[in-house]
Formats: C-alpha cells, structure tokens, sequence
C-alpha cells in the first residue's frame, strides 16, 4: 500500500515505437498500487501519460489496458500489415499542405526557375568526367566511391531536370515527411484533453522546444508558479501541444502554436529533472522509466532499422545523459534535494517497430522491469527521504542478479515470440 504522506512523481522519457514499456511500468505500478502526484513527460512518455490519466472513473490497474488498446487500435499496426508496410498508422503525410498547397507555391513562384540552366557547370561536368573515366587518355574503371560522386556532381548536378526537381523537394515550404497535428481530427478527438484540468488529477506536464525564441517550453494541465531558466510555461495541455512535443524534426512537420512553432523538446530534455525540481521541491521521491539505453541499438539491416537508430540513439544518450547530470546536480548543488529516485531499467534489445507484438512484448518486458524495481525499492523501506539523495536500482543486474535474471528471462521469451 502506498504511504499518502509520500509526494511522488514520474518521469516518462522519449523512444517511440517502445511505448509499451512505459505502458507495461505503469501498470506494474498500478498494481503495487504505488501512484503519483506529478508526470514529466517527454516525446511518447508524454503520450502514454496523457492517454493513461484522460480515463475517469476507471480503477489504476484498468488504465494500463485502456492505454494499451489505444495504442494498439490508433498508433501501431498489425504484424501482416507491417511487414510491407513498416509505418505505424499516424505518420502520413500532409497530403493537402506538402503536395498541393507547399509544391503549387514553388511551382508558380519564378524565382524557383532561375539558374536552372548553367552552361558552365555542365562544361565542368564534362572536363571532369573524362578526366575520370580516361585518366592519361587511357580509359579506367574509377573505384566505386569515385563513381557515386561522379553520378551525383557530374551526371545529375547540372541536369536542368534533375536540379528543379531537387530544389522542388528539398526547398518547398514542407518540414517533414509527415503531419499528426490535426486536433480536429477523429484520433486527436479520441483523447480527452479536458478530462486532465478535472479536480483529483496530478500535475502533468510535458516539453517542446520553441525554435523561435530558443527555449524549452512546457505545457501543463496547471498554471506552473515559478519560470525555470531558459524555459517557460506556454499553456495548457492540448492536441498540438502533444504533437509540439513529439514533432521530430525530418520526421513530422512542425507545429505552430499561438504564433511560435515548435518541434520535439526530448532532443534537448528526456525527462525534465530541471523542470520537476524547480517547480516542485517538496517532492520525496522520482520514479524514472527512461525506457531506452545505447545498448539497446544494434547493426541496420536496412533503411527502416536505420532511421530507427537515428531516432533512438539520440533518444538514448540524451536520456542517459540527463540521469547522470540529475545525479551529480542533487548531491552537490545547493541547497541539496533529499529524496529517493528509483530507476526503471530494461535490459538488452527491443526493437523499434510500430506492430503490435513489439506493442505487446513491451508492455510485457516493461511490466516485468518495473515489478523487479518495484521490490527492490521495498527492500529499501527503511530509507529516510528526507536524508538523501538516494539512488535504487541504480545497477540491478550487479546488486539484484537475481531479479535481474527474470527480467532478462522474460525479455528472451519476448524476443522468441517477436522472431516467430
């Protein structure tokens, strides 16, 4: 049972396709029935806490299932279909904003017609591709590397063709391959925005980064008191806040809010330490499911896994990052914090698709994750918050082989049923 007289809060860091481990935590955590007072929230950790605390008159332990079906109806798609279809089922692209409205302005717009033509550099295209291929007059088979920049500088550079079309996809209006910012739409109606601002909710916030001012602003079901350097608080929690905080740049556009726009804050902060500590110092413990690691990302076997590791790598060392700065901050910064933080750790590789096993053998691995820290932060009942900083589950598999060994066991089976 949970000691009411314990001020909790939970940070929930960025990793896309592993939300199921944020999902499979929280309702290990509903079921020790261990609850929280304040969400910091970043990237899909501001989406799987957004989604778990819309639900009202719903038991903790049921969340976690709502939650779960969310995702796996709205985000992530079916096994058979994923397989020649790799994308999860939100990331579309703006089919109305970047290929009519963005791509008809550069059509019409004449300056996107000059130097098109360049005599000179198709000269310079010929000089060199003869001194390539007929070095000292003699002709030779030029090393691949050499061929793939000759193709790239000399053959389709000065293309006239080639270059409108290539200034035509890089330099239209568009900011990502794809848009989820549409608050009108079925699936962003589908999450209870209003339900968050009702009496008995905790406090919950997330981030995104405003690319205007250079800041990381926050967004709150609260009016947040104090301003944190360098970030401030911009407004309530709504559908393109949440878009805001996942807007990854490349990946999804980005989102204008009241004039500024935005893009993913977990590229600057995974689990908003500074944040949670300047706003809310009177907290006893943290409970951290940063959910990704740098070992967790292995060799690509092809584009997708490639633009996986692009996304999760940056993730990972961010949010591994941010863990050790917090630390070092609260045991030699004045005046000192306290408390307790617990680390939810998850051993070895998920992998980073959007289908539903990935879903379900996250949920499964991170349920088990969190019911091995869960036991080892009762192991420690007898700490005192008010005498710390105290770290648990900093290194489970060194202090808890035991329990570890289960996490990895349950990770193994997961990874059976994912290779089946």
């Amino acid at each position: 049972m949970e000691d009411p007289m314990v001020k909790r809060a939970i940070a929930l860091g960025g990793g896309g396709p592993a939300a199921g481990l944020h999902i499979g935590v929280l309702e290990a955590l509903a079921n020790a029935e261990i609850k929280f007072d304040v969400w910091a929230l970043s990237c899909i950790g501001a989406w799987v806490g957004i989604v778990y605390n819309q639900f009202d008159g719903v038991e903790n332990k049921a969340r976690a299932e709502k939650t779960y079906q969310f995702f796996k109806n709205g985000v992530f798609r079916d096994d058979e279909g994923y397989k020649r279809f790799p994308i999860n089922t939100v990331f579309g692209p703006d089919w109305a904003g970047s290929m009519s409205r963005a791509l008809t302005s550069f059509v019409i717009d004449p300056k996107n017609y000059l130097h098109l033509w360049d005599p000179s550099t198709m000269v310079n295209a010929f000089r060199e591709s003869v001194s390539l291929w007929f070095p000292q007059q003699k002709f030779t088979i030029p090393d691949d590397g050499d061929i793939n920049r000759w193709i790239l500088n000399q053959v389709l550079a000065p293309n006239p063709f080639v270059r409108y079309l290539t200034s035509m996809m890089y330099l239209s209006h568009v900011t990502g391959l794809s848009k989820i910012n549409y608050p009108k739409s079925q699936f962003m109606k589908s999450i209870n925005f209003e339900a968050l601002k009702e009496p008995g909710k905790p406090i919950i916030f997330h981030n995104a980064w405003n690319l205007d001012d250079h800041k990381l602003a926050l967004f709150s079901n609260r009016p947040m008191i104090r301003e944190v350097d360098k970030k401030e608080y911009k407004g309530p929690i709504s559908a393109s806040s949440l878009c805001a905080c996942s807007a990854l740049p490349f990946i999804e556009e980005t989102v204008e809010i009241d004039g500024v726009t935005y893009c993913e804050g977990a590229l600057i902060d995974t689990v908003n330490f500074e944040s949670l500590l300047e706003e809310h110092r009177d907290l006893d413990e943290i409970w951290v499911s940063r959910i990704v690691d740098s070992k967790q990302v292995r060799r690509p076997k092809d584009l997708h896994d490639a633009l996986a590791n692009l996304c999760q790598l940056f993730a990972a060392t961010v949010g591994e990052d941010d863990v050790r700065i917090f630390k070092y901050h609260v045991q030699y910064d004045e005046p000192k914090w306290e408390g307790i933080i617990v680390e939810i750790q998850v051993p070895g590789h998920i992998n980073f698709k959007w289908n539903h096993s990935n879903l379900y053998n996250g949920r499964v691995l991170g349920r088990a994750a969190a019911e091995q820290a869960i036991k080892r932060y009762h192991a420690h009942a007898d700490l005192d918050p008010h005498d710390g900083p105290h770290f648990i589950n900093e290194h489970p598999e060194k202090n808890d082989k035991e329990g570890w060994q289960k996490v990895k066991d349950t990770y193994r089976k997961c990874q059976e049923r994912a290779d089946a």
